[in-house]
């Protein structure tokens, strides 16, 4: 691997840690985003690394306290977030100029891979606490669609311009 793209690597793995973990209002994150950017630059094995990486750290230095037992589902969740990420730059062309279709493509994804993230921490719970899934889903259906909703604006407005950004930065012409 190429210094410049080691230090693009290390970047995204320092910024993603830091703002997963300030404070923020609930469900309300950039980090799915980052660990599926970093995926689809650098390939999926490094997004998922850095997925669950991320939420391990995060389940001891949350501003929301210690995650528990709940932290193996979401490193499972985020690491699915940043494997996709490589998984879809396999699967488009390398026509990564910004169009309304790419915009709905990754915010469609977004909603798609949060509500996945959403089911496998909440079964998770459920699973871990001898509760009833379909209660457990139910009472988090609000957190839920506000994960959903900021996940899909923020990769339907930001993903492709992130893209040519730190591509140039890691050192590819995209």
């Amino acid at each position: 691997m190429k210094c410049r793209r080691t230090a693009t690597l290390i970047v995204m793995a320092a910024l993603c840690i830091g703002v997963q973990l300030t404070p923020r209002p609930p469900n309300v994150e950039f980090t799915s985003l980052i660990c599926f950017l970093t995926g689809f630059l650098f390939g999926a094995l490094f997004g998922a690394l850095l997925g669950a990486l991320t939420m391990f750290i995060n389940g001891f230095l949350s501003p929301w306290g210690f995650a528990g037992i709940i932290m193996p589902f979401q490193m499972l969740g985020m690491a699915l977030m940043g494997l996709a990420g490589g998984v879809y730059r396999k699967l488009i062309s390398n026509d990564f100029s910004i169009s309304k279709s790419l915009n709905f493509e990754s915010a469609c994804l977004a909603a798609f891979l949060t509500l996945i993230y959403d089911i496998i921490t909440n079964v998770g719970y459920a699973v871990l606490f001898n509760l009833e899934i379909v209660i457990v889903l139910i009472t988090g259906v609000w957190l839920s669609i506000i994960h959903v909703v900021s996940n899909t604006v923020l990769f339907g407005a930001a993903f492709h311009r992130l893209v040519k950004i730190v591509g140039s930065l890691a050192g590819e012409n995209l």
